[in-house]
């Protein structure tokens, strides 16, 4: 299975990216999906995560500015959308599926398969 992520890059901080994962071979809408983050020299941690029908989300206390996670089940498609972006919030960002939901607060272990992340660079 394969997972790719998108959109992330380089902005200023306030700015906002929207980051937006596709799986493709992946039965998306049966999959609980998550997006984690990972700075160098850190754990890889849970930033929101979504229930395989949409109607259920959670976010990480441990992120401090405004962020929405989304999924289109048609498109097959999830979203991270972060606004008011401050340098911390840099680091490399990972889309994640999960065949048998997940656990609160996140944990990288529920997680079944994973992207090779985009990165997201907040300057100054």
């Amino acid at each position: 299975v394969q997972v790719a992520e998108s959109g992330g890059g380089l902005v200023q901080a306030g700015g906002s990216l929207n980051l937006s994962c596709t799986a493709p071979g992946l039965t998306f809408e049966g999959y609980a999906m998550g997006w984690f983050r990972q700075s160098p020299g850190m754990e890889r941690e849970g930033v929101a995560a979504i229930s395989s029908t949409g109607s259920t989300t959670h976010y990480s206390n441990s992120v401090k500015v405004p962020v929405t996670i989304s999924r289109d089940n048609a498109k097959k498609i999830l979203y991270l959308q972060m606004d008011n972006l401050k340098p911390d919030d840099t680091g490399r960002y990972y889309c994640a599926a999960s065949g048998g939901g997940y656990h609160y607060p996140l944990r990288v272990a529920d997680f079944d398969y994973w992207g090779q992340g985009t990165q997201v660079t907040v300057s100054s």
